[in-house]
């Protein structure tokens, strides 16, 4: 595996936040970066730029005591590349799934909106489970929907603009500062179900194992 002179011989924990070297500690991103021997980025180029883009956000979101427990899923997400230009929509009905229930009315008017407009859309995503599973949630929260088929008919929405990475965006924040007891097991749900879904689509077969002995015994505290 390739690595640069500034790579420690022990990994760095998960931190919140870009981090200028791994010295300074790890993002998910990052770690995925230094699995695949590539230059340390929190964007490298192993991994879908939408997948990478959630990965980040769930670090970043997920508290400080929890944020360890995302590390088994880092190996999964190095190699997902190539995925169809429908995942990202595919993605975000898959974050509305998870958080649109339980999110705060702002939330859900904002998540509702971007759901109506991805479900109008016949090429904005290819998974007809999630389309169903993104139906159920609008159903379960009708204020949220009334309110934004009403938004939708007043407001125009140019017709090439994709909502996609908003939707997820608003999703993960939605679910982070919900009212709920597990916020940080609902964010690493969402992430793993994620990946799930990445790996599926590219063929990817299993993930390679956090205990895998060539970097499961080096993962401790930043040098």
């Amino acid at each position: 595996m390739a690595t640069s002179p500034e790579t420690p011989d022990l990994l760095p924990l998960l931190a919140r936040g870009k981090h200028r070297s791994p010295r300074r500690g790890a993002c998910f991103m990052e770690l995925a970066s230094y699995l695949a021997g590539e230059r340390w980025s929190d964007a490298p180029r192993c991994t879908d730029p939408m997948l990478a883009a959630l990965a980040r956000m769930v670090n970043d979101c997920t508290s400080d005591g929890a944020r360890s427990q995302l590390a088994p899923l880092v190996p999964a997400v190095v190699g997902i590349r190539g995925l169809p230009a429908t995942f990202a929509g595919d993605l975000a009905l898959l974050a509305v799934a998870h958080a649109i229930r339980d999110a705060a009315v702002s939330h859900q008017r904002a998540l509702a909106v971007g759901t109506l407009r991805l479900l109008a859309s016949g090429h904005a995503t290819s998974s007809a489970a999630l389309r169903t599973r993104a139906q159920n949630a609008l159903r379960d929260v009708p204020d949220a929907k009334v309110w934004a088929e009403r938004f939708l008919g007043s407001v125009p929405v140019p017709p090439r603009y994709s909502p996609a990475a908003s939707v997820i965006e608003i999703a993960v924040q939605a679910l982070a500062t919900a009212c709920i007891d597990d916020a940080d097991r609902r964010l690493r749900n969402l992430l793993a179900e994620a990946v799930e879904l990445a790996r599926d689509m590219v063929h990817a077969g299993e993930a390679p194992p956090l205990a895998s002995e060539h970097w499961q015994d080096r993962v401790r505290a930043a040098v």
